[in-house]
């Protein structure tokens, strides 16, 4: 399942701070190192590591400010090294919840393993973005230069600077150092700022895509002109009621007349009149015959 937590833009930001805070503390420090490195040098180890006196005084400054520029190149590059892991783990994150923080530790802290393993980790989040098709070159590229550089810088930490330092400077660390560690917070800030840009822009698309398709708007009715209000006719008076008419009398019932007797049906038919239909059932009178 695909989530749509928000990119991890301020924590970028604070990668790109942090980077270039640390390469301006660098930057000072091999000037100062070039400007008085040597002599500070030079004078300490005649103090035998115990300065005193006026030659001590003299020298306080100077071992003040380079105290003060050592602290600000080892603050920066902690806060660098924070924020950069910081923004690796939220732009995990930001393509998986779930994905875990201890990955990321790992990967930079186990020593032998440290040598490979961000990059490829940074790869993964890379290609968990959903990058759009044909710049798969271009981000291998930006990625290997990189980790070269940073490499080299390691390199150049760890192996050129105890010989400088026991060749009389104070800490060995010179232009190379400082070139590399630029090149490499240069090319640092352009794979953070290429990751978070892909991560914002799929974001962007996810939440573009709409659950259902929109419908078109429809076109808004123009409005009917209002009509004046009919002026409020006045109520008409109140009829008062008439009064109630007084009830009529009643009037007094009428003699109930007998009912007539009922006939039978026999008395019926008896009294019933013969009709002219009847006579010619009758039988005829019979008549005597005549003799001659």
């Amino acid at each position: 399942m695909r989530y749509t937590q928000a990119s991890p833009t301020r924590a970028a930001a604070a990668v790109y701070v942090t980077l270039t805070a640390q390469v301006l503390s660098l930057a000072a420090l091999v000037i100062f190192e070039m400007t008085r490195g040597r002599d500070l040098a030079a004078r300490l180890a005649a103090f035998g590591g115990r300065p005193q006196g006026a030659d001590a005084e003299a020298v306080v400054g100077a071992v003040t400010a380079f105290a003060v520029l050592m602290m600000l190149v080892a603050g920066t590059t902690l806060a660098a090294a924070a924020s950069y892991l910081t923004w690796l783990v939220r732009a995990r994150r930001a393509n998986d919840r779930s994905a875990a923080t201890g990955p990321v530790a790992a990967a930079w802290l186990i020593p032998f393993v440290n040598l490979a393993a961000p990059a490829v980790l940074v790869d993964q989040v890379w290609r968990g973005a959903r990058p759009p098709a044909g710049r798969r070159g271009r981000w291998l590229a930006l990625l290997a230069a990189w980790w070269l550089s940073w490499l080299a810088t390691l390199a150049l930490v760890t192996i050129r600077v105890p010989l400088g330092s026991s060749a009389g400077d104070l800490t060995g660390v010179g232009v190379p150092e400082l070139g590399c560690a630029a090149v490499a917070a240069v090319l640092c800030a352009a794979t953070v700022h290429e990751l978070t840009g892909l991560q914002r822009a799929a974001r962007t698309t996810w939440s573009a895509e709409p659950s259902a398709p929109r419908t078109q708007a429809q076109p808004v009715a123009p409005a009917q002109p209002v009509v004046p209000a009919q002026p409020v006719v006045p109520a008409q008076p109140v009829v008062p009621a008439q009064p109630v008419a007084s009830a009529q009398p009643v009037a007094s019932a009428q003699p109930m007349v007998p009912a007539q007797p009922q006939s039978s049906p026999q008395d019926a038919a008896q009294s019933a009149p013969q009709t002219p239909l009847q006579a010619p059932l009758q039988a005829p009178p019979q008549t005597q015959p005549q003799t001659g």
